[in-house]
Order: structure tokens, then C-alpha cells, then sequence
């Protein structure tokens, strides 16, 4: 039996996906394509490998047995392309969002696809991501991603892959210092410390606004250490940080609810390096076996824009 190589792609994206929409959306194909897709797949394997529901879709026993066969075959069959095409270098991929680090995000991801070629590179932020995409500079982009109608409209999609809960680092004689937990609303009254320009870190804006904090002080990025030092020398001054840094920088946990940070892929719809489809899939994997993507309502918070974005 001689496989389309488009058919068991479509498989492979929505058993990564649990989704019709978002396979469909990563393949940059229509959902009825790609249903079209897996229908003359199934038929050809006289088998069916995915079952349909109202929340998605489960891989059926077969399906199972043939996912892992189906990864090699579209590995073994990209390698070939880029033997004879010069895509056979790495993946690049610009992260930004330096702050709340997010190359700790890429290595856990990356450890479902050890054998994956990637550079990664800093870029300055969102818009310089999406340049960068559109000149061909790089393949993929990690970062919180907002004002997904203008991304779409210049060619680039996009998925959530994390939520990361923060915590409140504060000024060292802060009122509220020595407190196990605070919830966000606690903060009101303090001032709330930015590492940059307002303009450049919608994540902490839309914070400040939601909870009715009015002080904020802005200044310059020159990495983590340097920033909590600066915080810490303001007596009413915090900030937010992800909750796993706290070994390394003393926290305190946010509750009722919890600040989420969204971390998204994106990538250009036409991007052609052939190991992209492996990367999409090593965060699927890794958010899965960690329980990136849970959102708990009434418990977790994010921006209205990141709520719209969810899977």
C-alpha cells in the first residue's frame, strides 16, 4: 500500500491537536480538507483511527498503534526533501518575553524531540518576532502573542502552548513582605515596577488595570538580576515573576486568583522548513504530559485577549 504523505499529516496534526480546527488551522488547511483527509486515510487502512466527539478527538486503538510509525514516516520523508532542497539546517527560533524566561519553556519542550536541530535566538519583541517571520529570518517565535487579526492578516498563525502562573516579587520593606500568599487585589496600593516602556509589555498594562493598581514605574530591561534588584530596593515597589523561579528569587504565591502568562508559538501559515511539524508537535507532547494548557475559571486570571486565544 503506497500512504499520501498529506493524509497521514492530517492524522498526525489532529491526534497532536485533540482538534479538528486547530489541526486544520496548523496545516493551514480547511477543516473540511482535512476531514476529507483522515476519511480516505481510514478507508485506506480499513480501519478507523480517530474517534469524533463534541470536545475533540481521541485516537481509537488503531489510531494509537499508528501514530508513532506515522511520526517516522513523515520524519523519514522530510529528511528527504531537505537533502535535496538545503532545508537541512536547523530550526530557528526567536523567543522574546526575556523576563519571565522563556527559554526555560523551549528546553522542556524540546526535551519530547531530543534529536530536533534548532538555533535559538532573543529577539526584541512581538512585532520583531513577526518581521523576522516575514522576511524568512526565522522559522518559528515563542512569546505571549496579542493582536492576533493583525498576525493573521500578514500570513503568520499562532498557538497557545502555556499558561505559567506568576507570583508577586517584593520591595524589601514592603508592607506586605513576610505574607505566604496575597491575592492580587492586596496590591492595589503598591507600585507596580516595569523592566520597560508600558507600550512594550501589554502582560503587566492589562494587570495593572484589572486590579486597580495606578502607581507603576518603568524602567530598563538589563536582565533578571539587575531588575530584582531595582524592585527590591523600593519599599512599595513588586512585580510578577513565574512561580518556578522561586527557588532562585525569593516570591510570594498569587491566589484568587492566579496571574497566567500565555506562551504561543508562531509561525508563518506557509512556513516550508520541513522539521516544523516536529516542533509543533514536541510542544504538544510536552504540554500534555505537564498540564500546560489548564485554565481553572473563577481560580486563574488572564487577559481578556488571552481568554479569546484559548485552546
Amino acid at each position: 500500500m503506497d500512504l499520501d504523505l498529506a493524509r497521514v499529516r492530517a492524522f498526525v496534526a489532529v491526534a497532536d491537536e485533540g482538534h479538528f480546527g486547530r489541526a486544520a488551522a496548523a496545516l493551514s488547511v480547511s477543516q473540511r480538507a482535512l476531514s476529507k483527509r483522515i476519511a480516505a486515510l481510514e478507508a485506506d487502512l480499513g480501519t478507523r483511527l480517530l474517534d469524533r466527539g463534541a470536545a475533540g478527538a481521541e485516537l481509537t486503538e488503531a489510531g494509537r498503534l499508528f501514530l508513532d510509525p506515522a511520526r517516522r514516516l513523515i520524519a523519514v520523508a522530510d529528511a528527504a526533501v531537505a537533502a535535496v532542497t538545503g532545508m537541512d539546517r536547523p530550526l530557528r527560533i526567536g523567543v522574546w518575553g526575556h523576563l519571565f524566561q522563556p527559554m526555560r519553556t523551549v528546553r522542556a519542550a524540546l526535551a519530547q524531540a531530543p534529536d530536533l536541530a534548532v538555533e535559538l535566538g532573543l529577539e526584541r519583541d512581538l512585532p520583531a518576532v513577526a518581521a523576522a517571520l516575514s522576511r524568512g529570518e526565522i522559522d518559528a517565535g515563542l512569546g505571549r502573542v496579542h493582536g492576533s487579526g493583525e498576525l493573521t492578516r500578514a500570513g503568520l498563525a499562532h498557538r497557545l502552548v502555556r499558561f505559567e502562573p506568576l507570583d508577586a516579587i517584593l520591595g524589601a520593606g514592603h508592607v506586605l513582605t513576610g505574607r505566604d500568599q496575597l491575592r492580587p487585589a492586596d496590591l492595589a496600593g503598591s507600585t507596580l515596577m516595569f523592566p520597560a516602556a508600558g507600550d512594550r509589555l501589554d502582560f503587566l498594562t492589562r494587570f495593572a488595570d484589572e486590579f486597580d493598581i495606578s502607581r507603576r514605574a518603568y524602567g530598563t530591561n538589563a536582565g533578571l538580576a539587575d531588575f530584582v534588584a531595582w524592585v527590591r530596593a523600593s519599599p512599595a515597589g513588586f512585580s510578577l515573576l513565574p512561580a518556578d523561579l522561586a527557588a532562585r528569587v525569593a516570591t510570594v504565591q498569587l491566589a484568587d486568583p492566579v496571574p497566567l502568562y500565555a506562551w504561543s508559538l508562531l509561525w508563518r501559515q506557509d512556513g516550508r522548513h520541513p522539521q516544523l511539524p516536529r516542533l509543533l508537535g514536541a510542544f504538544a507532547a510536552a504540554g500534555l504530559a505537564s498540564r500546560w494548557l489548564e485554565f481553572r475559571p473563577g481560580l486563574d486570571w488572564l487577559p481578556a485577549a488571552d481568554r479569546r486565544n484559548q485552546p
